[in-house]
């Protein structure tokens, strides 16, 4: 597999912050997931819209077959503009509003997975005025820990998501005797950026453990969605640049006891669009402090909130230098002092000019961007766009 390319001559034309995307690599993921997803003819992958919402992102993921999960009324109107159809739509989300409710009925979703009793009251009264039936998953709370950083930890009992397992038979029990509800299957997701496979084990598990529940009160489930979560390596990304999706997949396959005619779902993200895209910078100023010094870049947390947010790890390269390794503090122009993406890294000797690409952005960067202090937006750039031209 190929790891992003960096076309530098022709990158160093454009005007900086911006994203880049490496569409081979994106191409090669999701051929990658084709491929071992064929394996498991009632296995289904939708993308986690949230991860990156860029139109021609989800053009390509789209054409590639795959569905979209959403968690937003914006995100069902981007994935459909982009050629999701409704079919393969999931939507979640613990505070789904009337208007987004009413879109997703609309476009005939494959499926809401509901978080709360009030919010099953109100799909079931809103699909009756639109006289349909809306199709819904329970987002059950496996009360499932994973190895990850404790933000993005979401399968907790102390977590705001899901509902608790000791409500599941109560909730289903009343979609049965909602009109315009249909009750479909079991929706979990217990975190992101998870490496483990023990952390899947357990939610397998977990969920058979659950099923076997439902089967003995008498309750048939169609369909179980497992969430994604399957992290990237953000160490040592050109060595990884697609990640493991045989053994993830298998994971399921070996743990998780399907029902004869049930399907499995799921909602991955970060690990289809992680490592085909780079945030690229130019060093403004190199500043010498009393014991270090600083590469100043011109993009900063607002064009890549991760290292501020979650103290996360992307590796940095400068595309421009050749010269011996020095020590720096990569930093951005914003006015926080958390505008940090990196602490004492060895690059090639910077100077003012310089390209920085920083590596893995692919997943929750262009998204996440904002414009704090009044800066713009970074825009996005395509590798097929930058070698034509």
């Amino acid at each position: 597999m190929s790891a992003i390319s960096f076309p530098t001559k022709q990158l160093n034309s454009l005007s900086t912050p911006c994203y880049f995307y490496d569409m081979v690599v994106l191409e090669q993921t999701l051929a990658t997931i084709k491929r071992e997803v064929a394996a498991y003819k009632n296995y289904e992958v939708h993308y986690a819209v949230k991860a990156n919402a860029n139109p021609r992102i989800l053009r390509a993921i789209s054409a590639a077959g795959l569905g979209a999960d959403c968690v937003s009324g914006g995100e069902i109107r981007a994935a459909i503009e982009a050629g999701f159809p409704g079919s393969k739509v999931v939507f979640a989300g613990v505070g789904k509003a009337d208007w987004e409710i009413r879109l997703g009925l609309e476009h005939d979703i494959c499926c809401f997975n509901v978080e709360s009793v009030p919010e099953l009251e109100v799909i079931n009264q809103l699909a009756a005025e639109a006289d349909k039936v809306a199709r819904v998953a329970f987002r059950i709370n496996p009360d499932v820990g994973a190895h990850t950083h404790a933000n993005i930890t979401t399968g907790l009992a102390e977590n705001k998501f899901g509902i608790s397992m000791r409500d599941m038979e109560y909730v289903i029990q009343l979609a049965k005797q909602m009109e315009h509800v249909h009750f479909v299957g079991l929706h979990f997701h217990i975190g992101s950026q998870i490496l483990e496979m023990d952390d899947f084990v357990a939610l397998s598990h977990r969920v058979n453990e659950l099923q076997e529940q439902l089967e003995t009160a008498g309750v048939k489930v169609e369909s179980i969605n497992v969430g994604g979560g399957l992290g990237i390596d953000y160490q040592q990304p050109t060595l990884h640049p697609v990640p493991n999706f045989a053994d993830y997949f298998a994971t399921y396959a070996n743990n998780l006891k399907l029902r004869p005619g049930q399907s499995l779902h799921f909602e991955l993200g970060r690990s289809i669009v992680g490592q085909c895209g780079a945030l690229l910078s130019r060093v403004l100023y190199v500043k010498q402090g009393t014991n270090k010094q600083f590469a100043i870049l011109d993009a900063g947390m607002t064009d890549l909130i991760r290292p501020a947010l979650y103290q996360a790890h992307h590796s940095i390269l400068n595309l421009t230098s050749e010269e011996p390794a020095q020590t720096y503090d990569v930093v951005g122009p914003i006015c926080e002092s958390s505008d940090v993406f990196a602490k004492g890294v060895m690059l090639p000797a910077a100077k003012r000019g310089d390209l920085f690409a920083l590596l893995s952005a692919g997943a929750y960067g262009e998204i996440m961007a904002s414009k704090y202090n009044c800066r713009s937006l970074p825009q996005a750039y395509y590798s097929d766009e930058i070698v034509k031209d």
